[in-house]
């Protein structure tokens, strides 16, 4: 038997799960892939184990086309989850939308259960008050729609383009992982920044058109700024001392008083 076939004819209780080391409530998952195992080929095992439980999110930001043509190419019909925080770039919005209709994405927005206006207008700007505040917005605007997407899409595996190169945090997780009692794939983990460089040309796709402008990773209005040559691309990102936004912490992570750090 081949190797994937073997990896596909594996009972749910075969894939025994592993904890690791770290303090991060992150498992690894026994059976899956070797951590050699391609991009392409982590998507296509994820998808033919978890079918119609398998959803990509995605922030559509600087290099975001990279996995959505990946997915596109051998899932393409999964859901694609944006979490719309309410805040963010009009170009971000418009850039989505591209994509949408370029790959003819399966794509599923979801946002805060509170208005912007009104969250405004009942606590005022929480990502201004300090790091309460900014746990607080958080939680509210991308933590907890994640999680209700997650929940309400009958979600068992979910993959994220997140790479070990943009916070120490990620630099600490498995390329196939649990999380909160899901699946958690991460095809492009170890990608180098030449790599997305490369398979953006190769493949012809576009950069979030602020890229251009400086802006290496992309998040709200009110927390995004261009960062200039030499700079970490995620130094723009100004919510978290870490760069993480809550979106790949656990659970427990985001209700420590430590990950507001993170």
């Amino acid at each position: 038997m081949s190797f994937w076939g073997y990896l596909f004819s594996m009972s749910l209780e075969q894939l025994a799960l592993h904890p690791t080391s770290a303090p991060t409530q992150k498992k690894t998952l026994a059976g899956a892939p070797p951590d050699e195992a391609s991009a392409l080929e982590l998507i296509e095992w994820a998808y033919q184990r978890y079918g119609e439980g398998l959803v990509l999110s995605s922030s559509f930001g600087a290099d975001s086309a990279v996995m959505i043509h990946l997915v596109a190419t051998v899932a393409r019909k999964i859901p694609v989850v944006m979490i719309d925080t309410g805040y963010l770039f009009p170009e971000t919005y418009r850039f989505a939308d591209e994509l949408q209709k370029r790959f003819d994405l399966n794509l599923i927005v979801y946002g805060p259960k509170m208005s912007t206006a009104r969250q405004e207008a009942l606590y005022g700007q929480l990502w201004e008050q300090g790091d309460e505040g900014v746990r607080r917005y958080l939680e509210s605007n991308k933590v907890e729609p994640m999680r209700r997407a997650l929940s309400e899409l009958g979600t068992t595996a979910w993959m994220a383009g997140v790479r070990a190169t943009q916070t120490e945090h990620r630099r600490q997780m498995p390329k196939v992982g649990i999380v909160d009692g899901r699946v958690k794939v991460h095809p492009i983990l170890d990608w180098r920044s030449e790599d997305i460089e490369n398979y953006l040309k190769l493949h012809d796709l576009p950069r979030h058109p602020l890229y251009a402008e400086g802006y290496k990773s992309i998040g709200d209005v009110h927390s995004t700024l261009p960062v200039v040559d030499g700079q970490d691309e995620r130094a723009g990102r100004l919510l978290g001392a870490k760069k993480e936004c809550g979106l790949h912490l656990s659970e427990a992570e985001n209700t420590s008083w430590s990950a507001s750090n993170l």
